[in-house]
């Protein structure tokens, strides 16, 4: 984050709902920067870890009303990054659907925010075959998870009257610190997924960035779709082989099936992230895999 967006911020409230692996990241940022943050999170252990950071912390279900009168409307800023904690598809529907709706219904009634930014997926779109996608890309034909996540944003951008401007960020794959899952199948030797399909990453700092420029964007821009991606997406193959010969163990092989929790092997293609560099100037501090693992394995 800029000099400029740390002054822009300073003294602002921000609310993060959903408050979990990116959102305590975030949270952390907001606060060094001089923000006044509350997050909202169903876990009480993540509580208690967040308030001891001196985060005041709302215990309750996203789509559930109970939290609505303990924090305060008007935000400046809200953050939507809610996740389905497992679960099947119903589980999935009230998180992200359910989650959505008690969002826009506590703006409305509360007091609108400035600006909300939601975190959604790159598993929204369907295309496979190595093709290059951007977000003018049909979605049609997705998964019925990725039909929840869609309807979420639908909600949001039909959310008359319940915020300034909003940002869909839609985040390939997460990894970061503590957040490593690839790493630990390299180590047992075995992977999801097929070696010859192209895996889109994206670093949890690189989240964070991508959301501050988000929420920094000038007045002019009204918000947005914005798919959040490294510059460098590479085989599963490829990048296997290298944490291979940076842990030091042998080359692991592919099962062909998906990753765990999930019913379909995510399809072969390069998400796009031309659109938040022209638009919002973010740029990934990990611009492909080598820089981001890296990053982890030398902490």
């Amino acid at each position: 984050m800029t000099a400029d967006a740390h002054g822009k911020f300073s003294g602002k409230r921000l609310v993060i709902l959903g408050c979990g692996y990116v959102g305590t990241a975030m949270a952390r940022k907001a606060r060094a920067s001089g923000l006044r943050v509350i997050a909202l999170t169903r876990n009480e252990a993540k509580a208690a870890a967040l308030r001891a950071e001196g985060v005041e912390t709302v215990v309750a279900d996203l789509a559930g009303d109970a939290w609505h009168t303990r924090i305060p409307g008007e935000a400046d800023l809200v953050l939507n990054c809610v996740s389905s904690g497992g679960g099947g598809i119903e589980a999935v529907r009230r998180s992200y659907i359910g989650g959505m709706e008690s969002l826009l219904a506590w703006a409305r009634t509360r007091g609108a925010p400035g600006t909300i930014v939601y975190t959604g997926s790159t598993s929204v779109y369907p295309q496979g075959g190595g093709v290059r996608v951007d977000e003018t890309a049909p979605t049609a034909g997705a998964g019925e998870r990725a039909q929840s996540l869609l309807e979420a944003e639908a909600r949001l951008r039909s959310g008359v009257g319940a915020g300034g401007r909003w940002f869909i960020l839609r985040l390939a794959g997460i990894y970061g610190p503590g957040r490593h899952r690839l790493l630990d199948q390299v180590r047992a030797g075995q992977v999801a997924g097929r070696g010859e399909h192209q895996l889109n990453l994206i670093h949890r700092d690189d989240i964070v960035a991508a959301i501050w420029a988000a929420f920094a964007a000038a007045p002019a821009v009204a918000g947005g779709i914005f798919n959040v991606a490294d510059d460098s997406a590479a085989t599963r193959a490829e990048i296997a082989m290298w944490l291979a010969g940076r842990l030091g163990v042998a080359v692991p092989r592919f099962t062909g099936e998906p990753m765990p929790g999930r019913t379909v092997v995510t399809p072969d293609r390069i998400i796009a992230n031309g659109r938040i560099k022209a638009q919002l100037g973010w740029r990934p501090a990990f611009p492909g895999f080598r820089e981001g693992y890296e990053n982890i394995l030398s902490r």
